[in-house]
């Protein structure tokens, strides 16, 4: 390679880093093979601004071995101070025909779901988002013990401009 298209390639990079100006945290772990049923994914994030509004997301990285049509999860967001606000979302996760919704180009599709639009923090201080999937086949009481096809949960907060 060049010194000319390896300038090329970094210029492109950094372009395609800086775009992304509204992001103020954005972060995946990965859940492996499957989705624990008992298992949390956990976000800490330090908030110091109590005057911006922000749109709160759950991103997903699913494959074709998602078996289901919708998503259902447990969020669950500690404020400091100890004040604790829980949540159960729902989620489309496949076209009519079965296939997966979402970006990318490959088999893995890549999903930004709205937890919480128009937030505005009202305490400054450390915070934490933790998320659990509640998928449940239809008729049946007891979760999905390993929910395959989810490979990463993430979790994103922006700023509305």
């Amino acid at each position: 390679m060049t010194l000319k298209s390896s300038f090329l390639v970094l210029l492109m990079v950094f372009c395609l880093i800086s775009c992304d100006k509204k992001r103020v945290f954005d972060d995946y772990k990965s859940v492996g093979d499957a989705w624990v049923k008992d298992s949390i994914v956990e976000f800490d994030f330090k908030q110091e601004d109590t005057t911006t509004l922000y749109n709160l997301f759950v991103n997903l990285r699913a494959n074709q071995a998602y078996q289901f049509n919708n998503l259902y999860v447990i969020v669950v967001m500690e404020r400091p101070g100890g004040l604790t606000k829980v949540d159960t979302l729902q989620y489309q996760m496949t076209n009519p025909d079965g296939s997966l919704l979402g970006e990318g180009f490959s088999d893995i599709k890549e999903s930004k779901l709205f937890y919480k639009e128009n937030l505005r923090f009202d305490t400054i201080g450390d915070y934490k988002v933790k998320i659990q999937q509640a998928v449940r086949q239809t008729g049946k009481i007891e979760g999905i013990q390993a929910l395959e096809g989810i490979t990463e949960v993430g979790f994103r907060i922006e700023t509305i401009e």
